[in-house]
């Protein structure tokens, strides 16, 4: 088996192509289902956030049918294969290192992307398709992003995507207490840029949601005006800032919604940042004239400092991430290799019970208990020696001296016996 990685994110593909296969809270158990529902599949767990998509899995392959499954995910015209990495064994373990410790993260070291792993590993122990080889590759991964975090500043001022994307709008577009924002959504990232706004002295928020509760929730721990969703044509020409972080599958902004909002506000510009995947706001929006759109992948500018400001701690975290992915491949391939110890007593206590099954059964029909005694012996020999028996003759028909070596090893000649005496060994046939 092997421990595999296959995945797409921010590096290799644009957020056009990652929102295809972006799974939302209710998609994932149905996806895992499905996954572990493949013959090669062991183990296997799914993290999708709005920077990547990436499969975990223990597999008797090299992840051929895990790949073809996410490259043609969900059945679209064209694959996504040219667009996928994949990681093995240690590789694997060394990935999903760097990406809780927020190394592989499009803001670098930012601390969401932690919570987001542990919640992926927690739905695949819910669902039932995370084992024990994931288990414990997912509770060190836990390990090594806390104590990167510990011992470097790798999370020093954290900074996440909604605090680069308010950055950008305060450094690119408008004073912040001269705007009016409008958030659409009341998930981890609006909340975070809601905080961000009202640190900013943002001069107003709106906040809108299909659930209006949690929108009303989070207007009041900020001071902003909630709406429900169905009421963003009516407050749109309001928002100079638009930023919208939703799971919705479909855009909940369209080009005639900002059209008709544009036309109100005689044309005076807007921004809009759209942090979701699959995107919020359509893409032809950025047609408009007087429009600024931003998705996710423009935040790059916005982070140049972060990213400048937190390299040295970086590669003290790359190394707590080399020294921990070592140590968790060695104890990976010491469990292996005592797989053949495990296999060669389970075969042994597997004949025993047996034979003393078949003794005591023989006993209560009175059988005499010497012959039951002999033939309990006999049995056990036989059922321990068939199968390295035939393995032996079969290798000296064959030539393979490497097993004869192996033999040599295993079982020393008998004292005052030349090691090659056959006579009691059990016939080929064997099976008692």
């Amino acid at each position: 088996m092997s421990l595999l990685v296959l995945g797409i994110n921010h590096q290799t593909a644009p957020v056009g192509l990652r929102e295809r296969v972006a799974f939302g809270a209710d998609a994932l158990p149905r996806a895992l289902a499905t996954l572990q529902g493949m013959p090669s599949v062991r183990e296997v767990a799914l993290l999708s956030t709005c920077n990547r998509t990436e499969l975990y899995a223990l597999a008797d392959d090299e992840g051929a049918a895990l790949s073809e499954w996410l490259a043609t995910h969900p059945g679209e015209s064209g694959d996504l294969h040219a667009y996928l990495y994949r990681h093995m064994d240690a590789e694997a373990v060394r990935h999903l290192f760097r990406v809780a410790t927020g190394l592989d993260s499009l803001v670098l070291g930012e601390p969401q992307i932690l919570g987001q792993v542990k919640e992926a590993w927690a739905l695949a122990r819910t669902a039932g398709t995370l084992g024990p080889q994931l288990d414990r590759l997912f509770q060190h991964a836990f390990t090594t992003a806390k104590r990167a975090r510990t011992d470097t500043r790798i999370g020093a001022n954290p900074v996440s995507v909604a605090s680069a994307a308010v950055r950008l709008a305060q450094d690119s577009f408008a004073r912040l207490d001269d705007a009016t924002v409008l958030l659409i959504g009341a998930g981890e990232t609006i909340e975070l840029a809601a905080r961000h706004l009202v640190e900013g002295k943002a001069k107003r928020l709106l906040i809108a949601n299909r659930t209006l509760a949690h929108a009303q929730d989070l207007a009041t721990r900020h001071g902003g005006v909630a709406l429900p969703l169905s009421e963003i044509d009516k407050h749109l020409s309001e928002a100079d800032i638009v930023l919208s972080a939703t799971a919705s599958r479909d855009p909940v902004v369209t080009r005639a919604q900002v059209a008709a909002a544009l036309a109100r506000r005689k044309h005076r510009p807007m921004l809009l940042l759209d942090l979701a995947v699959p995107r919020d706001i359509a893409a032809d929006v950025a047609t408009l004239k007087d429009v600024f759109l931003y998705t996710v992948d423009d935040l790059e500018r916005a982070i140049e400092d972060n990213r400048r400001s937190r390299r040295e701690a970086a590669r003290e975290a790359q190394s707590i991430v080399d020294l921990q992915t070592a140590r968790f491949v060695e104890t990976m391939q010491a469990s292996t290799r005592h797989a053949p110890l495990k296999r060669v007593r389970a075969h042994g206590e597997r004949a025993r019970t047996e034979a003393i099954a078949k003794a005591r059964a023989q006993l209560a029909a009175g059988r005499d208990p010497h012959e039951v005694l002999d033939l309990l012996a006999h049995t056990l020999v036989n059922r321990l020696l068939h199968a390295p028996t035939a393995a032996l003759r079969e290798a000296a028909l064959t030539g393979d001296n490497d097993l004869a070596r192996a033999t040599d090893k295993l079982f020393p000649p008998l004292p005052g016996g030349d090691g090659n005496d056959d006579a009691d060994l059990p016939p080929s046939s064997g099976a008692a």
